[in-house]
């Protein structure tokens, strides 16, 4: 039998009509997640999953509840169909899609959770403006060392966000030193991706919601996970609820550590990935991090179609 671990997208993996098919072929989970999710929050957040504005969806509050639900969504389907992960992980707002599938959190208090810290995030980026690129073919720490730079010409904020696979690393900061670092990336040979974000994520920008953010965590009942969880701050498994509380309040100002998130999984002997949510980011960067291990990504309903044909 395989070990398999199962891949949470996060945000910027939204995309509009997201969910549709799944409720379509398998119609009791518009009750359990898209009706749920619109009670549980009092938005229309079904019908921005399914139909959009696309700006709409886009916006932090929305689109972390919107990807957790279609994510939890997927994971149904899976479990349904007999397939079990025996480790998960979650890239940023995906960790919480990975504390569900763990036990550790229930489907509600993780969407009121994501939409809080949406809420808080857009806040931030309201009165401290900041954006984030992604680097492409530089090392990580060629890029650390590109902050360190960008931070001493500008004197502002520009430090990694995401070390999502060994060619790619997100920066985030202020305007002026996140372009300044873009153009020292590009002189370096890199390519240099602008990202369409609200706020400077994951950056120490972010570190003055923390206070607010703490108290949502202290309202919900956390649970020891029942299979290992990878947190992205630390590339380490949580294994209490407190762990998990705590992982979750530093992650809003740390980087995500993918990278060595994948490597830990590989590590520790897991030897198929299964990316469940939209989109296929997170399949992408486990095929550079680890081409040796299998993955699939199931988000769609004949992806998930496909997937368990091909165990059958």
């Amino acid at each position: 039998m395989p070990r398999m671990a199962f891949l949470f997208p996060g945000q910027g993996s939204q995309v509009v009509g997201m969910g549709l098919d799944l409720v379509e072929h398998y119609p009791n989970l518009k009750a359990r997640y898209f009706d749920a999710a619109d009670d549980i929050l009092q938005i229309p957040l079904s019908k921005l999953c399914f139909e959009g504005g696309e700006d709409e969806l886009r916006s932090t509050e929305n689109a972390q509840p919107a990807i957790l639900t279609v994510s939890l969504a997927v994971l149904d389907v899976l479990r349904a169909g007999g397939v079990e992960p025996k480790a998960a992980a979650g890239h940023s707002l995906g960790e919480y899609s990975a504390l569900v599938c763990a036990g550790a959190l229930d489907f509600a208090d993780a969407l009121r959770l994501v939409r809080r810290r949406g809420e808080l995030m857009a806040e931030v980026g309201a009165s401290v403006p900041g954006t984030m690129a992604a680097v492409i073919g530089l090392a990580p720490e060629q890029v650390a060392e590109l902050c360190l730079q960008g931070k001493e010409l500008t004197g502002g904020v520009v430090e990694p966000a995401n070390y999502n696979e060994p060619g790619q690393t997100v920066i985030t900061g202020e305007d002026k030193p996140v372009a300044r670092v873009s153009e020292l990336a590009r002189e370096a040979g890199a390519r240099v991706v602008p990202l369409k974000v609200s706020a400077p994520f994951h950056s120490s920008l972010m570190a003055g919601l923390e206070e607010e953010f703490s108290a949502a965590l202290e309202e919900v009942t956390f649970r020891d996970p029942q299979i290992p969880v990878i947190a992205n701050v630390t590339a380490s498994p949580v294994t209490t609820a407190a762990e998990v509380r705590a992982a979750l309040l530093r992650q809003v100002a740390g980087p995500v550590r993918w990278t060595e998130t994948m490597g830990r999984l590989v590590a520790d002997g897991y030897d198929t990935f299964v990316e469940a949510g939209p989109g296929r980011v997170l399949t992408g960067f486990a095929m550079k991090i680890a081409p040796e291990i299998p993955v699939h990504s199931v988000g769609q309903e004949r992806r998930l179609r496909r997937f368990f044909d091909r165990r059958d």
